[in-house]
């Protein structure tokens, strides 16, 4: 703080001696508060931008599990695989049907029904989120949601479409020991409306990114199925789970067992994944 230079009988223009020191000790404070208040305002932006950067960070982790995952549950190229699902009730008969699954970069599917006889012709197309069936009786192939039930729990997305990475957003809630295993416990919310479940919660194995368990939830938030992968085989080159538990969560009892095997890679041009080439499939 500047003071008036002329100096009367030890006066600053009528300010005594202990005035002159109380002003410049004023003056020193004020500056170290500026400063101080400078410093705090660069500091607060640098800590939002480092907990924004360590949000995206545990955000690309989780989305880095899930595709870990992925590539555990089917290659990422084309193959084929044969499905068998059985469906069990209470105080029913066990239902077994067959599939024969075409896939290419987990967005491209064709599904084709091989059990039983009756229904041997129906395929299912999927191209990206949109997907159609086409019926020997019937012209025109029909629009279908992924959510739909294709059969006992098994809805047609758990089939034709296995992208948790591309159809969900996924977060990193915590780890779990079960048994003498760590896993990542992961949130997974739908991109949109249009993909088979609105949130899952999704168990996978730290050490290898193996899937273990999933919980389907609707968009209301009530759960509706469980899953458990089973029974890791080696296909193609990497341990799978061949045998996947579905169990309704609504209704005690009711189970869909799907059980995998035969699969190979394939090499499928994109025009296999037509409506016009559909009838030349075998």
């Amino acid at each position: 703080m500047a003071l008036p230079a002329n100096r009367v009988d030890g006066q600053h223009n009528g300010l005594n001696t202990m005035e002159i020191m109380i002003i410049r000790h004023l003056g020193v404070n004020t500056a170290l508060a500026l400063l101080f208040a400078i410093v705090l305002a660069c500091a607060v932006p640098a800590r939002a931008a480092e907990s924004v950067s360590q949000t995206a960070g545990d955000d690309a982790e989780a989305r880095q599990i899930v595709e870990k995952a992925d590539q555990v549950r089917f290659p990422a190229d084309g193959f084929q695989v044969d499905v068998s699902i059985t469906t069990t009730g209470s105080g029913q008969d066990a239902e077994v049907r067959k599939y024969r699954v075409l896939s290419k970069g987990n967005t491209n599917s064709v599904v084709m029904v091989t059990e039983p006889a009756s229904e041997r012709g129906q395929i299912l197309l999927m191209k990206g989120r949109d997907l159609w069936v086409f019926m020997p009786d019937v012209s025109q192939p029909i629009r279908l949601s992924l959510s739909q039930r294709l059969t006992g729990q098994v809805a047609n997305g758990d089939l034709a479409r296995a992208n948790f990475a591309a159809d969900y957003n996924p977060r990193l809630l915590r780890s779990e020991k079960i048994g003498n295993e760590e896993y990542h416990v992961l949130e997974l919310i739908g991109v949109d409306r249009g993909v088979t479940y609105q949130r899952v919660l999704y168990w996978v194995r730290t050490k290898d990114f193996w899937p273990f368990r999933a919980e389907f939830y609707s968009l209301s938030n009530r759960l509706l199925k469980t899953c458990k992968y089973e029974n890791f085989k080696t296909m193609e080159g990497k341990k799978r789970p061949t045998r996947l538990v579905m169990e309704d969560a609504l209704r005690g009892g009711e189970q869909s067992v799907l059980e995998y095997g035969g699969m190979k890679l394939r090499d499928l041009p994109d025009k296999v994944f037509t409506k016009d080439y559909l009838k030349k499939l075998d």
